[in-house]
């Protein structure tokens, strides 16, 4: 679409200069095909010379239909359309999916699930925050981390090629388990990486958190007070950021994690540098979660004992008709949850990601909508910029974190 087919319309702001005379102020567009807007995003930027008078984000050129078109789908095939929203951390748009889709089932699945989802979540995690600092660090001219960084995220992949013959869009937390049991090798491919990835943390930290360049470029920048990070919705790191402790592992516990021990990191400042130590911080706790659940991983199903909601196992389907049946109508008409409707909250790696489900008893949902961080967080980024130098702007977009698959979806 063609950005003279999008007009909008934006207050030409001329404020008095101490002299009391008018100041030219000039508008720009900073996108929507701009390497430092992480996807194509389009920033309509009033400036005062170099600092920024007034912004106005423009979205919706990345937009799927995804939530409309999972309504004309099975809740066994709408799995994978989650995949596909924030696509840097699509294991947990499955898990926080799923659990919305087993609550209106009113399904527990096995401890080892459990136990399984919690480690995937957690790796999901790092990798996101790896993508993250490296391409964040990457708009701030800091090169190397982002070879670094993807470094580390590839060994992560690795693990998820382990799983499900994939290395993104997996769809193997899955309504009523997982697709799969681990596979032999995960524990010790886990735990290699979790000895390996502490040094390779510390390294991050030695290239930037006391590197004077990054924190003339990061701190004070972009500032964003607590009131005001609550007032837009805003959640993850965003929010944390600023002070707020608020973690949905925490306050509203899920799949587990209230068993784990590990902590909040939270800022002070609510600049960028605040969010980039959080996030880092944030890394170390998922380090924490990952090697507990592993320490405790139990043996025994990874899916519920019902083949009308999974699957049934392959070797039966040569030979058994009623496992053959089971397949076949799970592939072709699903299952048909209850009428009723299910809030679930999770904790993605960019903030609450909250699925609001509701079943009308058929085989598909009446509707799903899709609480998504990344738009939530946008919304402060005007608040965050306004007043600052245009400079300022790429280091603001990659202090929230967004995804537009997820903002758009």
């Amino acid at each position: 679409m063609q950005l003279e087919e999008r007009q909008i319309e934006v207050e030409q702001s001329e404020p008095l200069n101490d002299e009391g005379a008018r100041r030219d102020t000039m508008t720009i567009n900073m996108g929507p095909q701009h390497p430092s807007t992480h996807g194509v995003l389009r920033l309509i930027l009033t400036l005062d010379g170099e600092t920024i008078v007034k912004a106005v984000p423009d979205i919706g050129y990345l937009h799927t239909g995804i939530e409309k078109t999972a309504e004309d789908k099975s809740y066994f095939k709408a799995l994978v359309l989650t995949d596909r929203m924030d696509y840097l951390a699509p294991l947990c748009n499955n898990l926080g999916y799923s659990l919305a889709v087993e609550k209106l089932l009113d399904l527990t699945v096995p401890e080892r699930a459990l136990y399984a989802r919690v480690i995937l979540a957690e790796l999901q995690r790092l990798a996101s925050h790896l993508v993250w600092l490296g391409s964040s660090a990457l708009d701030l001219g800091a090169q190397s981390v982002f070879l670094y960084c993807f470094r580390e995220r590839e060994l992560i992949l690795d693990i998820f090629e382990l799983c499900s013959g994939v290395r993104m869009m997996t769809s193997y937390i899955m309504p009523g388990g997982l697709q799969a049991d681990l596979p032999e090798g995960f524990d010790a491919q886990v735990r290699a990486f979790l000895a390996l990835f502490p040094k390779r943390l510390r390294e991050y930290h030695d290239l930037l958190t006391n590197n004077r360049l990054w924190i003339d470029r990061t701190k004070g920048i972009a500032p964003l007070a607590a009131a005001d990070a609550i007032t837009y919705g805003c959640s993850g790191a965003t929010l944390r950021g600023s002070g707020v402790v608020y973690d949905v592992r925490k306050a509203f516990p899920y799949s587990g994690y209230e068993r784990f021990d590990f902590d909040i990191p939270v800022g002070s400042n609510g600049d960028v540098y605040d969010r980039y130590l959080v996030r880092m911080l944030e890394m170390d706790q998922s380090l924490r979660i990952i090697t507990q659940a592993l320490d405790a991983l139990p043996g025994g199903p990874w899916q519920v004992d019902d083949p009308k909601i999974v699957p049934p196992p392959k070797y039966l389907i040569s030979s058994n008709m009623e496992s053959l049946i089971h397949h076949f109508k799970l592939y072709t008409e699903g299952y048909r949850p209850p009428a009723g409707e299910v809030y679930v909250r999770t904790e993605s790696p960019k903030g609450e990601l909250g699925f609001y489900v509701v079943s009308d008893g058929s085989a598909r949902p009446y509707r799903m909508h899709v609480r998504a961080p990344s738009f939530a967080n946008l919304q402060a980024l005007p608040s965050m910029i306004e007043g600052q130098l245009l400079a300022d702007v790429v280091a603001a977009i990659g202090s929230i974190d967004i995804v537009l698959g997820e903002v758009d979806r």
